[in-house]
This record gives structure tokens, C-alpha cells and sequence, in this order.
């Protein structure tokens, strides 16, 4: 954080992100405090850094620059990545102001460690979709028809959020599933589809929401067995 930001200014980009993020997403809402909507309020100037989840990344972005129209003086900048990634660049001391996680299991790796200073709150939660090529050209329509040998199939690492969620899903539907590939989060798992590389993907709704018509998106009911909610807070070792 830049040494003119005052103490109050990562608080304040916390809950402005959480607060508008939530109107637009999937699964929760969220809401302040009277005294939480005076800290935010208050006047600050300075850069704020946000290390957030890739699948934050369009509302995120718009919300940053809400953001800096609301403060004039201060710029948000983000670093937009697979939460364990970034969790580990945390915890390995990489200077941010404000952390917003895809699961509360990756947020506990900066907290267990004593990088957050704040506790973290939770702010939206998010559910997967079948992501297809536009117009659904090999007719998907539920879980199982991931497990045909003939649909090429993307996931998420299952070491990042979008990649437990996909496994706690398909175990759910008691589908088995041989990917073509494994990728770092769930921006690159949607531009395999996306680009043609692949016939199918599991991302989250406001991913496929995103995607703008790049690809179309069919939901299935084991999803409501892994909707994954999105912790955020401010961070110990601010930037500089």
C-alpha cells in the first residue's frame, strides 16, 4: 500500500468489493455494518492491491474502478489467479492490501499463518456449470454425458477451488470423468472451451455468465453439492 493510503483504505476497498460483488453473483449476499459504511466512507487516497480468485475477475474489475470513481486519489490494483497460488504468495510474504479467496479452505492458509489482520468474511458464493460450445453442438444436457470417452473434458487442478468443486460434484453424480487436461484455475479451464480445445468444462455460473456468448452453459443438480463460498479480508503485510 502506498504510505499515503491511510490505515482505513484497505478496510474500505474490502467492503466495497464484498458489498457490490455479492448484488451481482451467485448464491449469498452481503451487507455491512453502520459503523463498517463509515470506515468505508472515509477519505483515502493511495493504492490499494487486491490479490483476488480468477473467477472475480470481470466483476472485480468493474468494481475497482467504482471504486477509484468513488475516491478520487486512490487506484485498485489487482492480482487475478488461482486462490492457492495466491494464497501461497501471501504466505511467502508477497505484499498485497486485500485477499478475496474462492473457498474458505484456501483463505485458512493465509489466516493459519497470521497473514490476515482482520477476520474473513464471507461475501457471495458461486456454483459450477457444464460450460459448452455455443449451441451445445454435442447436445450435453447432465453430468453423466462427461463421461463419454468421445467429449473432450477440461477441469480445474484439483488443488484450486473450481477443481474440489468439480470432484465433490462429480462424486455426487457418482460420475467418472478422464480430462484431457488439468489447468491452473478457472479462467484457463474456460478458454479451453472457449478456443475449441476442448468440448466441455465445469466452471463456475459466472464464469459462463462472463464468457459473453463464447460459450454456452448447462447447469445439473449435483452442482448444488459444491457451491463454494468466497471469503475476504484484508491482509497483515500491506503493499508499498
Amino acid at each position: 500500500m502506498h504510505r499515503s493510503v491511510t490505515a482505513g483504505a484497505a478496510a474500505a476497498a474490502l467492503l466495497a468489493l464484498s458489498a457490490c460483488s455479492s448484488s451481482g453473483s451467485s448464491g449469498s449476499s452481503g451487507s455491512s455494518s453502520p459503523a463498517a459504511s463509515a470506515s468505508a466512507s472515509s477519505a483515502v487516497t493511495g493504492t490499494v492491491t487486491v490479490f483476488a480468485a480468477a473467477s472475480l475477475k470481470n466483476t472485480f474489475t468493474q468494481i475497482g474502478k467504482m471504486f477509484e470513481d468513488a475516491h478520487p486519489g486512490t487506484k485498485v490494483v489487482f492480482n487475478f489467479g488461482g486462490s492457492d497460488t495466491l494464497a501461497a504468495s501471501i504466505v511467502n510474504g508477497a505484499p498485497a492490501d486485500v485477499f478475496a479467496s474462492a473457498s474458505l479452505a484456501t483463505m485458512r492458509t493465509v489466516t493459519d499463518k497470521g497473514d490476515a489482520a482482520g477476520t474473513p468474511t464471507v461475501f457471495v458464493g458461486n456454483g459450477l456449470e457444464i460450460a459448452v460450445q455455443p449451441g451445445n453442438p454435442l447436445h450435453i444436457t447432465e453430468l453423466q454425458g462427461l463421461a463419454n470417452p468421445s467429449v473432450k473434458v477440461v477441469l480445474c487442478a484439483k488443488t484450486v477451488p473450481c477443481g474440489a468443486a468439480a470432484q465433490t460434484a462429480l462424486a455426487a453424480g457418482n460420475v467418472t470423468v478422464t480430462p484431457v487436461s488439468y489447468e491452473q484455475d478457472v479462467t484457463a479451464t474456460l478458454t479451453e472451451v472457449g478456443l475449441g480445445e476442448a468440448d466441455a468444462g465445469l466452471v463456475y455460473q459466472t464464469d459462463v455468465k462472463g464468457a459473453a456468448g463464447k460459450v454456452d452453459g448447462v447447469n445439473f443438480p449435483e452442482a448444488a453439492c459444491a457451491i463454494n463460498k468466497y471469503p475476504i479480508v484484508t491482509l497483515a503485510h500491506p503493499s508499498r
